[in-house]
């Protein structure tokens, strides 16, 4: 790879590395992060020019950049599987440090407050995926996962392995989410019905579901604050 570089190239390719040391990170523009991600450039183009192709793919939205799976990034004429996992990986630690709870476990008062864990898990995916948090009856947060994922348009949720999950983690409220990849906000009568039935399962062992949000894009709706259950 090293060898089809270009003096001229391999000169842009340095020039956001020095200008990260002079200036910072958050001077660069996302191309020339995405360059410094991809190292080296092509004959033809450098890595920022490569940085470019790879945010026009995502319609220069960072947030749709996170959507992209590596086989798409493989499709951008001088990315193959190794550069498309490097901008994979970073993406998915941006991620994780956006939903990192930190040394404290946090504390949920209201289904505003378990966006911060939810969105980054759910927010991106191009499948459906249901999601559980585990809270003591302060709210303590005590454990968050992903409990199922399915296809395009629809996933099942197993009740008993949820509450088995609370028992085991000493849970004594819940809140559970899953998205919509079709960016349909409204809960489907198949997600009232296991809302409720989660609801009724989870009532019998003293345990509270507090909500389940829908997830569809960057926006959310809350079944309890809609009455649904």
């Amino acid at each position: 790879m090293g060898d089809n570089i270009s003096i001229k190239n391999w000169a842009e390719d340095e020039r956001p590395r020095e200008k990260m040391l002079q200036k910072g990170a958050a001077a660069l523009t996302d191309a020339e992060l995405l360059g410094i991600l991809i190292a080296s450039g092509t004959t033809k183009k450098s890595a920022v020019g490569l940085g470019r192709e790879i945010l026009q793919l995502a319609g220069n939205n960072l947030q749709e950049l996170g959507r992209i799976s590596i086989k798409e990034l493989c499709k951008v004429d001088g990315i193959g599987p190794a550069r498309a996992i490097t901008i994979s990986a970073a993406l998915e630690l941006g991620r994780r440090r956006q939903m990192s709870e930190g040394p404290e476990r946090p504390l949920i008062t209201s289904s505003r407050d378990a966006l911060p864990i939810i969105m980054p898990l759910l927010q991106d995916l191009s499948h459906e995926a249901f999601c559980v948090i585990y809270m003591n009856v302060a709210g303590k947060v005590l454990q968050t996962e992903i409990v199922s994922s399915g296809g395009l348009s629809a996933t099942v949720a197993d009740i008993r392995i949820i509450l088995k999950n609370a028992l085991l983690n000493s849970a004594s409220r819940l809140i559970v989410a899953h998205n919509h990849p079709s960016g349909e906000k409204r809960a489907s009568q198949a997600d009232i019905a296991l809302t409720r039935k989660l609801a009724d399962a989870a009532a019998l062992m003293d345990i509270k579901l507090l909500d389940h949000i829908i997830i569809a894009g960057h926006s959310h709706v809350s079944m309890a604050d809609d009455g649904l259950f």
